[in-house]
């Protein structure tokens, strides 16, 4: 196996509920996968971007950017409740099949389209260079929305969330918390073939910027996404 080869797979399903045809609903200026298309093509270090999908018109806007199609993805793998995992290994296995291998493979969410093309090498080589971690995934801090400071409702009231939340008052007093974005998930192949996670004893972090902390999930996102891209178009383009 060349350890050098790492696969990019931007998966992309047809159906879409918080925003009809989200995935080529244009944004900024063109479909919204084909901002995360443009950035992996940019990098220096992906062997192949592919893009899974379900779609006709998702395939012909992908292949139209760059990205290859090379199959369609099949109905089982292309429901609400997916696993990202069987998205993965059936890509993976489709090219062993042709006899082609990875070391690694990632992972780019297209309704992460607040990605600098910088921060997918920057993901790869942190990887490579550490050879005791299996995987690697991007993360914003939390800011406004701290889990000390989030709450539920129980028989009717508000009560924190987390349970030792009543000893710390202000979120300033808390340990760090971050959330993981879709701009890169990064994994060992063999280390996901196995444990079919991107999440191991040994995750690398891939921290980005306060302004990339968004995800487009909904209409409200997608307005606040596309401000964002708008000011930082240099940046992610």
């Amino acid at each position: 196996m060349d350890t050098n080869k790492v696969l990019a797979i931007i998966p992309a399903r047809a159906g879409s509920k918080g925003v009809p045809s989200k995935n080529i609903k244009n944004i900024a200026g063109k479909p919204l996968i084909c901002w995360t298309i443009r950035q992996a093509l940019k990098s220096k270090l992906f062997d192949r971007v592919i893009v899974s999908t379900d779609g006709d018109s998702i395939a012909q806007i992908a292949k139209e950017a760059g990205a290859e199609v090379p199959f369609m993805r099949p109905a089982e793998f292309a429901q609400d409740r997916s696993p990202t995992s069987d998205v993965v290994i059936h890509a993976l296995k489709f090219y062993e099949a042709q006899g082609t291998f990875y070391d690694m493979l990632a992972i780019l969410e297209p309704t992460s389209p607040l990605r600098k093309p910088s921060d997918i090498d920057r993901g790869i080589e942190a990887l490579r260079n550490n050879q005791s971690a299996y995987t690697l995934v991007s993360v914003g801090e939390v800011h406004t929305e701290h889990p000390i400071i989030i709450k539920k409702m129980e028989e009717s009231y508000v009560v924190p969330y987390v349970q030792d939340a009543k000893k710390i008052h202000q979120r300033q007093q808390a340990d760090k918390a971050y959330f993981p974005y879709g701009v890169i998930y990064l994994a060992r192949t063999n280390y996901f073939m196995e444990h079919k996670t991107f999440y191991s004893k040994r995750t690398l972090p891939l921290l980005i910027e306060r302004w990339q902390n968004y995800e487009v999930d909904d209409q409200i996102d997608f307005m606040i996404v596309e401000t964002l891209m708008q000011h930082y178009q240099e940046q992610i383009s």
